[in-house]
């Protein structure tokens, strides 16, 4: 017999749900371990002086050789393991809180003004009191829209609309059926000046437009084809010459996307994980240092939860259609069309000498992901540039702490003047 006179104890809560990064999980985990386990193995060659090492490293790898000739061979060898495996530690306590931190971004949107397919525009001048220097944001394709709308402690989107700038932000979405079949042509001719429209009719005239990083090279090819509703061009960490700094590693980005290529057909798009592998090529052991001191942080601290939120971002990519993934990847990585005249859009060259319109170039100085140099190739090749080169990062340049002193203010003061 049932006992009802009391009630029954409620349900446990849910376990949160883990977080899959960093992705690629195996590929990140597989380089440090394998990277720091065979670091004792590494001993004897540095000893007889046969390691080789960077020009600018030789001296600082001469007293090391003198400072480890000088150890006790078997004692170095333990104390390089033990080192190894402390860090191997500190990596794994780092992801795995990171995988169980209880932040999750709650940021509302704001209200979507035109859509088509995945993609909305967004109006965070309905946020505010709707005036405003309108502007049209338009972010990578490859990366979520809301690294520009962060958190309620770093968005520069919001920002603005107390600056006296109506941001229009567009967010892809995740490509569909319809977009799996798109090129570069079909989001620039078509959904990218359908959304321009969009602003330009609601506004009643020419409005600015901001690309950031991949999306500059969008908002190029849009402002050549649309000078009239362009009434000015910001190009924010945005390549061009994808040879300038590297091209041997830009021939290699190219080079690991060609396994993927008898795939492509099949899949309709480069998945996620392919593309944070690609992106992981550029500093192998990032994981390593990130990780590692984020579990030297206060697990509850503003800069645990900063991290926390970019790191949410990083991972929340966007797979790339099979036909932009063609062009991006072997015509701008592995041929460098942009620079050669052969980055077509609608059968027509994106040629940036005949952009008449005014354009400001933020360039970030310390940028890994677009070397300076190939964004400055750009800025220089349209004849009414301003450029302005803060001392932050690819993604600093629009979340850290410099962010508004050295890229958010000068935008807003840039936007406002071009109005």
């Amino acid at each position: 017999m049932t006992d009802t006179s009391r009630p029954a104890p409620p349900d446990p809560a849910p376990p949160a749900r883990l977080r899959l990064g960093p992705r690629p999980l195996g590929l990140h985990l597989s380089t440090v371990l394998a990277t720091l386990l065979s670091s004792p193995a590494g001993l004897p060659s540095l000893r007889n002086g046969s390691q080789p090492w960077r020009p600018e490293l030789a001296e600082r790898a001469a007293e090391l050789r003198g400072l480890a000739a000088s150890a006790d061979p078997d004692a170095l060898r333990d104390a390089v393991d033990r080192e190894a495996r402390r860090r191997i530690d500190r990596l794994l306590t780092g992801i795995e809180r990171y995988r169980r931190h209880p932040y999750r971004r709650d940021l509302p949107d704001p209200p979507a003004v035109w859509s088509e397919g995945a993609s909305r525009l967004l109006d965070y001048g309905a946020l505010g009191d709707g005036r405003g220097v309108p502007v049209l944001f338009v972010p990578s394709l490859v990366n979520r829209h809301y690294i520009l709308d962060l958190s309620r402690s770093k968005s520069l989107m919001r920002w603005l609309v107390g600056q006296g700038v109506r941001p229009y932000l567009i967010d892809w979405g995740t490509p569909g059926p319809l977009e799996r079949r798109f090129t570069l042509t079909d989001y620039i001719a078509g959904r990218l000046e359908r959304a321009l429209d969009a602003v330009v009719v609601r506004s009643g005239r020419a409005v600015p437009v901001v690309g950031y990083c991949m999306g500059g090279l969008l908002t190029t090819a849009l402002a050549l084809r649309r000078p009239r509703d362009v009434s000015g061009l910001v190009l924010m960490a945005t390549p061009w010459d994808f040879h300038a700094d590297d091209a041997a590693t830009a021939k290699r980005a190219a080079a690991f996307f060609q396994p993927f290529g008898p795939l492509l057909e099949a899949w309709g798009e480069l998945p996620v994980d392919a593309l944070q592998a690609l992106f992981a090529q550029l500093d192998p052991l990032l994981a390593l240092k990130k990780f590692s001191q984020f579990a030297r942080m206060a697990p509850d601290s503003a800069a645990a939860e900063a991290f926390v939120a970019l790191e949410d971002w990083l991972n929340d990519g966007v797979a790339l259609p099979a036909a932009v993934a063609r062009d991006t990847l072997a015509g701008w990585y592995g041929r460098n069309d942009t620079v050669q005249g052969n980055w077509l859009i609608g059968g027509l060259p994106v040629d940036p000498a005949r952009i008449a319109t005014p354009t400001l170039a933020l360039i970030p100085e310390r940028d890994r992901i677009v070397p300076p140099a190939s964004a400055v190739a750009l800025a220089r090749s349209i004849p009414r540039t301003q450029m302005i080169m803060p001392p932050l990062g690819h993604i600093g340049m629009v979340v850290s702490a410099g962010a508004e002193t050295g890229v958010w203010r000068p935008l807003a003061k840039w936007l406002k003047a071009s109005a």
